[in-house]
């Protein structure tokens, strides 16, 4: 069997937790700030864990990690 390759987009979004759930960052922390509160930034600044429906799609793109 060849080896699968690893999509390079997701292995930088995606890290794989000890208990197997995959974490990712949240969205909407780039740019236009000042109108964000800071509650709202402060609280975007924590991972979350991925959807339980995109799981599999995940791991079939990050088969190593």
């Amino acid at each position: 069997m060849p080896k699968i390759k690893t999509n390079r987009g997701a292995a930088k979004r995606f890290k794989v937790t000890g208990n197997g759930a995959i974490k990712r960052g949240k969205s909407h922390r780039r740019h236009i700030l000042t109108k964000k509160s800071t509650k709202r930034k402060r609280q975007l600044r924590c991972p979350s864990q991925l959807h339980k429906a995109d799981v599999a799609v995940a791991r079939r793109m990050i088969p190593y990690a």
